[in-house]
């Protein structure tokens, strides 16, 4: 496998869903046609952009002129960053924003941010009028290879992660690789976890490109474009053939049952970001498959080192303040994924290894094992 030597024109993906396909345009700069776009699709649509603080700070101005140059009338909500804004206040906050904006059901709202933007716009859209359409223009790594594609939208519960929601397809995604210059190391280094996600459960190949071309990604190189684009189209493929995870799309979760528990551990603060938890969560997964003899100690291992190699966090002890009560307490860790949404008649099920690049759907690991599983863990030193 080999990535494009020079950035070139942008490239699109295909989200084949029928009447409610959409493209995904990747490229450098593709924030300017925006407005061009929408009123190629939405001819007449007014549009309301919600954004959090940090990103309008880069980008709303940006995103208005690509409207405005485009005959689009727009109005915009701007939230707080961090996962602290996926919370029913802030969504009542931004409906009711949406509302006094008139968005009527023919207009578009614009989520302009990372995956917390994503999924608070998207739902704010879904239960908006009944259902008003969306476009998502993601500004983080990880919402550009996942959480913008696929039609996930919801807020987190003070029980769980991502627990009120819906299925809500926007119309078009539009991911400028250049607005990712702007992130910290951290962030990119977080989003960078999804991206080695698609390797690990459907594609040794990628995987074993990242592995010698991860450098080339951070550097903002046209590996970064080829990366993007390799993310999208397997999980578009996911996402066509399984819109609403009643099977292969639950394969997406890798490393997610962990992670969303860490998370919920952590106070979802940025003591962990969402692809720290992730990593964490995948290197937890790879191991557990290789004591349950599904893979050999060599590939959890070879998991551990691509993450570690890019300086993503692999152990439980990596966590800013794993010692306090509830993060190193293994009984509190299972409570928590005892409300994963994967959850069914309160059976865990876990996303496993069998090999590197091929995932499975593991639904009836005994508890009691993965507990124990956790306590070692646990007391492993970092």
């Amino acid at each position: 496998m080999t990535a494009p030597l020079k950035h070139g024109d942008p490239t699109t993906v295909d989200v084949a869903l029928g009447d409610r396909a959409y493209d995904i345009v990747i490229g450098r700069d593709v924030l300017a046609s925006l407005g061009k776009r929408i009123a190629a699709l939405r001819p007449g649509a007014r549009t309301a952009v919600v954004t959090d603080r940090n990103v309008a700070r880069h980008w709303l101005a940006k995103t208005e002129v690509a409207l405005a140059e485009a005959g689009i009338a727009s109005s915009h909500v701007i939230v707080e960053e961090g996962e602290g804004s996926k919370s029913y206040a802030v969504l009542e906050r931004v409906s009711e924003a949406l509302i006094s904006a008139r968005v009527e059901r023919t207009d578009l709202v614009v989520a302009l941010g990372g995956g917390v933007v994503g999924d608070l716009a998207g739902f704010a859209a879904a239960i908006l009028r009944r259902g008003v359409d969306f476009v998502q223009v993601p500004t983080s790594l990880l919402a550009q290879v996942d959480s913008s594609v696929g039609g996930k939208t919801g807020i987190n519960s003070p029980q769980g992660k991502n627990l009120i929601g819906a299925f809500h397809q926007p119309i078009l995604v539009v991911a400028d690789t250049a607005v990712l210059d702007t992130l910290s190391p951290r962030q990119f280094r977080a989003g960078y976890a999804e991206v080695a996600k698609y390797g690990l459960l459907g594609d040794e190949a990628f995987f074993a490109w990242l592995e010698k071309n991860h450098a080339d990604i951070f550097a903002g190189s046209a590996a970064r474009e080829h990366a993007i684009a390799t993310s999208c189209r397997a999980k578009a493929a996911i996402v066509a053939r399984d819109e609403r995870e009643n099977g292969e799309r639950a394969l997406l979760n890798l490393g997610h049952t962990f992670g969303h528990a860490l998370e919920a551990a952590t106070g979802f603060s940025d003591r962990l970001f969402h692809g720290e938890g992730v990593a964490v969560g995948m290197v937890l997964a790879a191991e557990l498959s290789a004591q349950l003899g599904m893979i050999a100690e060599q590939d959890a291992a070879r998991v551990r080192r691509h993450l570690a190699d890019v300086g993503l966090p692999t152990a439980l002890q990596e966590i800013a303040g794993f010692a306090q009560e509830g993060l190193a307490d293994a009984d509190v860790l299972m409570a928590l994924m005892a409300q994963d949404k994967k959850v069914k008649r309160g059976r865990l099920t876990f996303i496993l290894l069998q090999a590197i690049g091929r995932a499975v759907i593991a639904p009836d690991v005994e508890p009691s094992l993965v507990r124990d599983f956790l306590e070692a863990k646990l007391k492993r030193r970092a």
